[in-house]
């Protein structure tokens, strides 16, 4: 009797031990709609991981950065956590996150099946910063009920032309889905400017990388914002980017088809769509989900080709391991598996981005095709001919404001374009 209950205290004993021995990874994100799905790939790992317990903090986009910054100078930040390639100059100086090169190389870690360019991102003179997660393009979303009203279809959107200096066919859409407050249309005699109910363009606040705002119409010029990736010079002095740019300004400050910055002021895209003060807006792909859910009148056509044809940029997520970590090993096994088809099928199946694995793609329109969405417009744009990588270079916070302080003054008409650019442009090249 005393043996049986000896063993039993043994076997109690022994339980906590076997539990303290696993090793929990503390994963972090933003994006509140892929949150669950990378649950499920949680399960997964950990079935066939069983020493290792994965913990997923999701923060939205501005309480993120602002808690994983503060994680990192408390030493409490998380093993590991998605990155915006944006944050990739300034984390890489500080050696804040993990140079994954070795540790590719020594697992034989096959990196040929992701997206062209995608790993390009986050590689530096050998060093590679993140393993690819996801890929973004943009298109153009259209309200199909205001287009109907306007006597359009999506068939008449699907192949608009833009130029610099009339807005082609596509600022004659945007004209005829702009309404005015007795009906009148933009493209009408009698249009009312100042009485503007319905904005045929509605657009997010500028920013240095114009993802959905503004540099997919300089690129389609042939414009770059730099020769190559961690270049020491931007090109925001050609004459190029200034045309594309004033063209943008006069739309809202001449035209009246698109809301001024002092009419929206922090406003974003989204909020002026889903509360119906916009026709149509540049979207990016990572949130196809969430118009589907507050704006389901919306479909998407690809964005207009300028002089040298249809451009969108590129973008891609990434996972980065915290240099910090307590267990490197259980991160990087957990990063290779978020990488793996594994995971990225069950990205793909769940329809909330493309997930970074070519051979994902079409599982991914597929499951969006069976939500009766038609995602055509974002992979037709997803080749390297037509798509651009976001600049990412030395000094990425101090260029940000530069460029952004010199964008709100092209858009308020507080100097000529070519001019607040050129001097904007001398103040970031003078940094390097």
């Amino acid at each position: 009797m005393n043996r049986t209950i000896l063993a039993l205290l043994t076997e109690t004993v022994a339980l906590p031990a076997a539990a303290s021995a696993q090793e929990t990874i503390q994963y972090w994100m933003w994006d509140g709609q892929q949150a669950p799905v990378y649950q499920q790939c949680a399960a997964a790992f950990e079935a066939a991981n069983p020493e290792i317990k994965i913990e997923i903090t999701q923060n939205g986009w501005d309480q993120y950065w602002t808690a994983l910054t503060t994680a990192m100078i408390s030493g409490d930040a998380p093993d590991v956590f998605v990155n915006h390639v944006t944050r990739l100059p300034e984390m890489s100086a500080n050696e804040v996150i993990v140079d994954l090169a070795p540790l590719i190389e020594e697992a034989g870690y096959d990196t040929s099946g992701y997206m062209p360019g995608l790993l390009d991102n986050w590689s530096r003179d050998g060093a590679t910063y993140g393993l690819p997660k996801d890929w973004a393009t943009v298109a153009l979303g259209v309200d199909t009920e205001k287009l109907e009203a306007a006597g359009l279809s999506l068939a008449d959107l699907a192949d608009l032309n833009w130029n610099p200096e009339d807005g082609g066919t596509y600022q004659q859409t945007i004209a005829k889905l702009t309404l005015d407050g007795s009906g009148k249309r933009g493209d009408e005699a009698g249009f009312d400017g100042g009485s503007v109910e319905t904005f045929g363009l509605v657009l997010n606040p500028l920013s240095l990388g114009g993802e959905t705002e503004w540099s997919y119409l300089a690129a389609s010029t042939g414009w770059q914002f730099i020769a190559e990736p961690w270049a020491t010079a931007y090109n925001f002095d050609d004459p190029r980017v200034a045309a594309a740019l004033g063209w943008l300004r006069d739309l809202g400050r001449v035209h009246h088809f698109t809301p001024t910055v002092e009419q929206t002021g922090k406003l974003g895209a989204e909020t002026l769509m889903f509360s119906d003060k916009g026709a149509m807006t540049i979207v990016g792909s990572w949130l196809i989900g969430l118009y589907s859910q507050s704006k389901p009148t919306v479909a998407y056509v690809p964005v207009p080709a300028g002089p040298e044809g249809r451009k969108s940029m590129f973008n891609g997520l990434a996972d980065s391991i915290w240099s910090g970590s307590d267990a490197p090993e259980a991160a990087w096994k957990w990063v290779q598996f978020l990488g793996s088809d594994d995971c990225q099928s069950i990205v793909a199946e769940a329809g909330v981005v493309f997930p970074a694995q070519a051979d994902q793609v079409e599982r991914t329109v597929a499951a969006y095709q069976a939500r009766g969405i038609d995602v055509s417009a974002f992979t037709a744009v997803a080749t390297p001919e037509t798509t651009f990588p976001f600049p990412v270079t030395d000094y990425g916070n101090e260029i940000d404001a530069i460029i952004s302080a010199a964008l709100d003054r092209v858009m308020l008409g507080a100097g000529e374009p070519a001019e607040v650019l050129t001097e904007a442009n001398e103040q970031v090249n003078s940094l390097f």
